[in-house]
């Protein structure tokens, strides 16, 4: 089985726990925990614009393991919101790689306001999404095309998942991993971290995707 591979994107005041918690979520999971088969199934690295140091929220300092143009193939993607979005959505180079990179990835999605520059690259006309409760009537106004979901931790349309705000994240990344991996795995990897989830149906919507195999 080869690792699913995962890239967070990084830039100047990216919201700390919004690719923290996924990149969390994912790196610790591990298949036969504890035993000589040990295996990690999520290969995670970091990806900004120049691949240089980035300073999140609060002053934590970054660095990343590749910037835009060295970046490897990925099977899934995590956009990170923060307050650095409201300048980010005006940057080209990084919408086209975002759409680009849709075109590639078998699974896009974000954390909190990370929905804006899904919604500014096009990924989100005509779908569903959520995003920090604070910022749902800016999503609406600013992108009518998209439906604005409130009062659920994620949105699942097709390959894109969109989640609400800032530890939101980290309830969309358990998604990820029992979709993958399933119920067991998820909730074996909850109870490592310490984590309190319940995989409750009113908490998300999602329609069914069709990804290539694995």
């Amino acid at each position: 089985m080869q690792p699913w591979k995962v890239g967070i994107l990084l830039f100047d005041e990216v919201e700390v726990l919004d690719f923290a918690g996924p990149y969390e979520v994912f790196a610790v999971t591990a298949l036969n925990r504890g035993q000589a088969d040990e295996y990690k199934p999520f290969d995670v690295t970091m990806i900004s614009e120049t691949g240089q140091l980035v300073t999140a929220r609060n002053g934590l300092m970054v660095i990343p393991d590749y910037s835009l143009n060295t970046a490897p193939s990925y099977d899934l993607l995590v956009i990170p919101g923060g307050i650095g979005t409201r300048r980010e959505v005006d940057n080209a180079a990084l919408l086209t790689w975002i759409r680009n990179r849709y075109e590639e990835v078998q699974w896009m999605t974000s954390v909190c306001t990370g929905a804006f520059l899904l919604a500014k690259a096009g990924l989100l006309d005509g779908k569903r999404a959520t995003t920090h409760w604070a910022s749902h009537e800016r999503l609406r106004n600013e992108y009518p095309e998209v439906t604005v979901v409130e009062g659920v931790k994620f949105v699942g349309e097709g390959r894109i998942v969109t989640s609400a705000g800032i530890s939101a994240g980290i309830h969309m990344a358990f998604h990820m991993v029992k979709r993958l991996l399933g119920t067991m795995v998820a909730e074996e990897t909850a109870r490592f971290m310490e984590y309190d989830i319940c995989f409750d149906e009113h908490e998300h919507i999602e329609t069914t995707g069709k990804p290539s195999i694995h």
